[in-house]
């Protein structure tokens, strides 16, 4: 199965990106998404940014997350 990971963009320096996941940052390639920023919301899956997503879907999509991570 796989899974792809939701995180907020908080830096850019040229192909790479540092994704803010919930307080965790990681370094992820950024370059298969055009005009990217920092504060943009991404899907990530395996190291990759992989779709661009707007603030609300990426809010709740986040909230989803928590309410899984509390029945674990």
């Amino acid at each position: 199965m796989c899974l792809a990971v939701p995180g907020k963009v908080t830096e850019i320096s040229g192909t790479e990106g540092i994704v803010d996941f919930g307080g965790v940052k990681q370094k992820v390639r950024i370059d298969l998404i055009q005009d990217l920023k920092p504060g943009d919301y991404v899907i990530v899956h395996t190291g990759f940014a992989i779709e661009k997503l707007d603030e609300k879907d990426a809010l709740e999509t986040l909230e989803l997350w928590k309410e899984l991570a509390e029945y674990m």
